[in-house]
């Protein structure tokens, strides 16, 4: 039987994937101690991996697809397929991050001013490249943790750290002095995988379902009855993914209307609808959008 390597990233990632997974149409189930989740799809063969390795593991085979973050491809110089970005809360336009980060007293305020400084990272190979490139000769050394507490204690004069919205660095008084990258979770494949044609037909599978399931992030569907005479009234305060559907009841007089909206718009849409002569109003659940 032919058989799909997949990765799941283990870590801060995990939880969001085997939920995004599960809306998709897969369940993933384990336990804490198992490194080999069980889902429900004999194609499928899962591994979690952290996503710091997971590129490396999809380049050289050992997996076929996997999903990590975009930075982590960049600093391993993974040679792989992007197949998808994969933005896992369609309700914020908050992305991901790489910043520099100092102590809010330090007198360094540009990236010149690290000439001859001592700076720590998880982002090690990305980072020193970042300024080789720009010529400013520091010293960047691994972190293997608590990475905000090393500058706040004075154990390193400047961070590199991940972010979304710097809250947690203004809490610690620091302070951002640079943007090095913005990423985003991507879903990656082994491009041998790639050109098989069994296996680039599952991936494309996996794939459409996933970001189905994205883009069904944050929207509800609709559904209601209104009077002939009320339909231009009605769609006009209606807001749609595209138009809505419309279609004849048994009573000619009356038409059912179905739409794919923004969760967050509902409580004020209803009562518009209601006042328009909507009647019969549903609201339910999106699993998907494709």
């Amino acid at each position: 039987m032919n058989r799909l390597k997949l990765g799941i990233p283990k870590g801060s990632l995990e939880a969001n994937t085997v939920d995004l997974f599960k809306r998709a149409g897969w369940n993933i189930t384990y336990d804490s101690r198992s490194y080999f989740p069980d889902v429900d799809d004999d194609e499928l063969a899962c591994t979690l991996v952290r996503a710091q390795e997971m590129s490396r593991y999809v380049e050289d085979g050992t997996l076929d697809l996997g999903l990590t973050g975009q930075d982590w491809i960049i600093e391993n110089e993974s040679d792989v397929v992007a197949v998808q970005d994969l933005i896992y809360s369609k309700r914020s336009a908050k992305q991901a991050k790489w910043v520099l980060v100092v102590r809010e007293d330090s007198p360094i305020r540009t990236l010149e001013d690290l000439q001859g400084k001592r700076l720590s990272t998880e982002l090690v190979n990305f980072t020193r490249r970042f300024f080789a490139e720009r010529r400013i000769d520091v010293h960047v050394e691994f972190s293997w943790g608590a990475t905000e507490a090393k500058v706040v204690e004075g154990l390193v004069d400047a961070i590199v750290e991940v972010t979304e919205t710097g809250s947690t660095l203004r809490a610690n008084k620091l302070k951002i002095i640079h943007e090095l990258m913005k990423t985003n979770t991507q879903l990656i494949a082994n491009r041998a995988a790639w050109e098989d044609p069994w296996k680039r037909q599952k991936i494309e599978q996996i794939r459409m379902l996933l970001n189905g399931s994205l883009e069904a992030m944050g929207k509800v569907g609709l559904k209601m009855n209104v009077a002939r005479e009320n339909l231009d009234r009605l769609v006009r305060v209606l807001p749609s993914l595209k138009a809505p559907t419309i279609s004849g009841l048994h009573s000619q007089d009356w038409l059912a209307v179905e739409t794919i909206v923004s969760s967050g718009a509902v409580r004020d849409l209803i009562p518009l609808l209601k006042e328009a002569g909507a009647e019969g109003i549903i609201e339910y659940p999106l699993n998907k959008v494709i």
